[in-house]
């Protein structure tokens, strides 16, 4: 994808080349000061990837950006190219910083739509600032959102575009000199804050876009020395959850509501019916619930953030490995992050492309990853995204998982601790010896390897193929699990998803024991968006 940057000449309006410039320009200064971002990235969890999330915002926006041009001839006008920038960037937006970037963007993205000369820039600073307070639950100063309202005031008085760029810019850099004195966090790890070291960077590329020129270096990004070992470390929820969310405005007031009252750090961004959700939780499963109950919700993605992941990456260091797995129902999803798994959400008829997975892998932080699929339709994606993980250097396996089941296996024996290679082979086994199964409903009438089914037949596959059509989901699950069982088994695997019957798993249990003495049984409830019933035997 090309990235035109604008010739080197002073601008007196962002017309839409000039736009497109800007995130060109954000998008690779991100990608060179990624790592440094990443390295003092010590609130409000030092887990060392503010500089990859704000790249992965950028890269978004400018993803959109590009896709506007690609379709506009002659070209888009300014409005439409920053309304793409903006609605790229909620799409995108990745982490604390990433979603408060995407909601900067967009405050900006509403006066520029009416004029793009100094005094409509000013007016949009300032109102970006002011979007991105409002959607911060609990805005805390010493962050992006201080280093953002210093731009904005240090330009309040108008000008030209360049006056207007530059003076941004060194509002900006002046406020991010001072965070490392706001925050105590900050203090003790004598670094200044990552967010808003990212957004004056952004900042920069918007001042060389109307300039022309190189600008200001940053402020060094390291105060004092790094902090002794006995530095207190910051105590926190144990899971980030981030998705969109297609709801109302209401609905959105009372989701804020909920989420605060389950964690911290809530940014909700967006508006018009779609919004990017942000919060750091104890019981994931919780922040997905409130969010079904709100609207839709989708690309959601759980973090858990590990101790020693976590640790590391306040040194600027990679964990040394991780598992990043593909799970259906925000329930499994849980589940996997409490087993240390950084997890990607899929929805009925909706899979995850190779760049989420990439996404998924950079944000695991490891030197070594372990990737599950668990599905085989996204055997070739999953290929994709480990061999563009591999190019960045980073050690991936790629195990062929072919249902949620085989990665809970696999990720039962995960030990960290062994060899690379020990753990894959271990893991690896432990997903061949499971056979899985799943319930469906058949949405029309068509042939399959078991005769014709009709709309609304359940149907049984094993292995992938349909060895089963019944019309009650409890008959067909037992019959599905004997002819599992008559190949023996030790132990029974069953994921139920919230719109199952309630008496059903523990009816398969009792079947399991009555039947087949020797073989344990196991329930796991998959949530919402998963298929009725997974089984496994091991």
């Amino acid at each position: 994808m090309s990235r035109a940057l604008h010739p080197f000449e002073e601008l007196v309006e962002l017309d839409a080349e000039a736009v497109r410039s800007w995130c060109a320009r954000s998008l690779d200064a991100l990608g060179r000061e990624r790592e440094e971002i990443d390295a003092i990235n010590v609130y409000p969890v030092a887990d060392g990837d503010t500089g990859t999330n704000l790249y992965l915002t950028a890269e978004a926006a400018h993803q959109a950006v590009e896709a506007v041009f690609a379709v506009s001839a002659p070209a888009p006008d300014t409005a439409e190219t920053v309304r793409a920038m903006a609605h790229g960037a909620l799409l995108g937006a990745r982490g604390n910083s990433g979603t408060i970037l995407s909601q900067l963007l967009r405050g900006m993205a509403g006066v520029l739509a009416d004029g793009c000369d100094g005094d409509h820039l000013a007016r949009a600073l300032g109102e970006a600032a002011s979007a991105a307070r409002r959607a911060v639950a609990h805005p805390v100063e010493g962050t992006i959102l201080t280093v953002a309202s210093a731009a904005a005031g240090a330009c309040a008085a108008g000008g030209g575009l360049v006056e207007v760029a530059r003076n941004a810019h060194d509002g900006a850099r002046t406020a991010l000199a001072a965070t490392s004195g706001q925050l105590d966090v900050l203090e003790r790890a004598g670094v200044v804050d990552a967010g808003g070291r990212g957004l004056v960077t952004v900042l920069g590329a918007l001042l060389e876009t109307v300039t022309g020129q190189t600008p200001p270096p940053v402020p060094e990004a390291r105060i004092t020395p790094a902090p002794p070992e006995d530095c207190p470390a910051e105590d926190g929820p144990a899971f980030e959850v981030i998705y969109l969310l297609e709801a109302g405005d209401e609905a959105v007031e009372l989701l804020r509501s909920r989420l605060d009252a389950l964690g911290e750090s809530l940014v909700v961004v967006g508006g018009d019916g779609l919004w990017n959700v942000h919060v750091h939780v104890d019981d994931a499963g919780a922040a997905v619930e409130a969010g079904v109950e709100a609207g839709r919700p989708h690309r959601i993605r759980i973090t858990h953030f590990a101790a020693d992941s976590a640790a590391a990456s306040a040194r600027g260091e990679r964990a040394q490995r991780a598992v990043v797995a593909v799970v259906p129902g925000e329930g499994l999803a849980g589940l996997c992050a409490e087993a240390g798994a950084t997890t990607v959400r899929t929805l009925p008829g909706e899979q995850p492309a190779a760049d989420e997975l990439l996404d998924a892998i950079r944000r695991a932080h490891a030197r070594e990853v372990v990737l599950l699929p668990n599905d085989s339709d996204l055997r070739q994606t999953a290929t994709a995204a480990a061999e563009s993980a591999r190019a960045e250097g980073i050690r991936v396996a790629l195990i062929p998982t072919r249902a949620a089941v085989q990665g809970i296996a696999a990720l039962a024996v995960h030990e960290p601790d062994r060899r690379f290679d020990e753990d894959v082979v271990a893991m690896t086994a432990a997903a061949g010896a499971t056979r899985y199964a799943e319930l469906a409903v058949a949405e029309r009438q068509s042939f399959t390897s078991a005769g014709v089914c009709q709309a609304g037949d359940i149907l049984g596959l094993i292995e992938g193929d349909v060895a089963v059509i019944g019309t009650d989901l409890t008959e067909t699950a037992r019959t599905v699990l004997d002819r599992m069982l008559s190949a023996g088994g030790e132990l029974v695997t069953l994921v139920v998803a919230d719109d199952t019957p309630t008496g059903l798993a523990p009816d398969l249990e009792a079947h399991v024991r009555r039947g087949y003495l020797a073989v344990d049984t196991t329930t796991y409830h998959a949530g919402a968006g998963a298929p009725p019933l997974l089984i496994g035997v091991e």
